[in-house]
């Protein structure tokens, strides 16, 4: 970007005096800087988001499980997000956000080589941010996205299988899928997709990816005849807040600076998940069962993930509105559906953040209006926005299912992904790492 300033000087006293000033124009280059407001937010919301992979979606994860597998759950969302990391800085930037790149992915910046410290990336206003914090910001979603996966396989996956599975997934599913939803040129990006925070690219993305892993992997030895209560609800409920907490970097700081979008994302933040957690629990009522702990933390996370997509495109009323809709829609499925289709989905990860996500992806379209106090500008017809969204979510859905059964059938090929059934009877813990939870 070039500015033109002007610099004006006088040769003498004299000249001043008498008003005869020489005037030199020339052309000086401006270089954009970072806001160091929206930086240091952004900075912030980085670590929130991290927050929520460790300690919050470990203890989270941890506490459902059986003591016997506290560890190695823990374990494997810590070294996931670990190399997860690495993965992105080497070339998982590159393929999401690169400099050259089509309707399904991009390249160019690999290992960073393209990017120091005077790099910028631009906000969605004319401010920019620093790359690197963008960077930064961009790979604790991936990271955490390839976590939430695990809540589905938990219990009996390899670890080295889980080791092997992530690269191979975020190559071939989540880099792709972020570059479609989040990239200009972008597939889903250019159709108008509303995803402010990650409904298609974080929730659907892993939801679908953790249930084809449970099919690949089978049932855990002795489900469902075998009561498999979580051991520390405890734990559970303190991951539960941490998420919460976390989920307001993620979400309020999609806007990408300190503004009056990210204020918005904020509320419906709190709102959307308070309805979802109170929903829950009034409908376990009405079923006949008290009120449960189990019941709020999941209601929590159903009305976060709901309103991921919705964030900064829904007014405080319409995200209410998604949360409800997704602790009911949710609870059928983890209650009802899950049993009927016969799957082991361990910790209800495509229950919950492939179902919600899918109802706050497509519910986006109706929040998003002028009618529900949406920051839409009435534009876009609710039907042509309907639609777009329902075409976002069907590509999530395929693109995940079949890239994430084609890594799955490679890891198995190569390493197998289940533990024997000695070691799932005495617990992941001892087994494959040598230690336990509880001495």
């Amino acid at each position: 970007m070039l500015r033109y300033l002007s610099r004006a000087g006088a040769f003498s006293a004299a000249l001043l005096a008498s008003s005869a000033t020489l005037a030199q124009e020339v052309v000086v280059p401006v270089v954009a800087v970072p806001n160091p407001g929206n930086n240091a937010w952004m900075m912030t919301a980085t670590v929130l988001v991290m927050l929520m992979i460790l300690p919050g979606l470990a203890l989270f994860y941890g506490g459902l499980t059986r003591a016997k597998n506290m560890l190695s759950t823990m374990t494997q969302i810590g070294a996931t997000a670990a190399l997860a990391m690495l993965v992105w800085v080497m070339w998982g930037y590159s393929t999401a956000f690169g400099p050259e790149g089509n309707a399904f992915f991009s390249w160019g910046n690999l290992f960073l080589s393209q990017t120091d410290a005077a790099s910028t990336a631009a906000t969605f206003t004319d401010e920019v941010i620093s790359e690197f914090v963008f960077i930064s910001f961009q790979m604790t979603f991936a990271a955490i996205t390839a976590a939430l996966i695990l809540g589905a396989t938990a219990e009996r996956m390899k670890f080295s299988a889980v080791m092997l599975f992530v690269p191979l997934w975020l190559t071939i599913v989540y880099f792709p899928i972020a570059h479609m939803v989040w990239a200009g040129g972008g597939l889903l990006f250019e159709d108008g997709a509303l995803d402010f925070a990650g409904g298609t690219v974080v929730h659907i993305n892993a939801g679908v990816s953790g249930l084809v892993l449970a099919y690949l992997l089978g049932k855990r030895r002795g489900y469902p005849a075998e009561p498999m209560p979580p051991h520390s609800m405890t734990l559970t409920m303190a991951g539960t807040g941490l998420l919460w907490v976390g989920w307001f970097g993620f979400n309020a700081g999609s806007a990408l600076e300190a503004d009056a979008s990210a204020g918005l994302a904020m509320i419906n933040t709190f709102v959307a998940t308070a309805a979802g957690a109170l929903t829950w629990m009034v409908i376990e009522r009405a079923a006949g069962h008290k009120g449960s702990a189990l019941g709020f933390c999941s209601g929590v996370i159903a009305g976060l993930v709901a309103v991921t997509p919705a964030a900064g495109n829904s007014g405080p009323f319409g995200a209410i509105l998604l949360g409800i809709s997704s602790a009911a829609i949710c609870y059928l499925f983890v209650a009802k559906v899950k049993a009927r289709l016969g799957y082991d989905d361990s910790l209800d990860a495509f229950g919950i953040h492939g179902i919600g996500g899918i109802v706050g992806a497509i519910g986006t379209a109706v929040v998003y209006q002028p009618f529900l106090a949406g920051p839409g500008d009435g534009s876009t017809a609710l039907g042509a926005q309907l639609w777009v969204q329902i075409f976002s979510v069907l590509v999530t859905i395929a693109w995940a299912g079949i890239g994430t059964l084609v890594a799955g059938l490679a890891v198995k090929a190569l390493v197998g992904l289940r533990v024997t059934e000695e070691v799932e009877v005495d617990g992941l813990d001892i087994s494959e790492h040598g230690e336990r939870a509880y001495n």
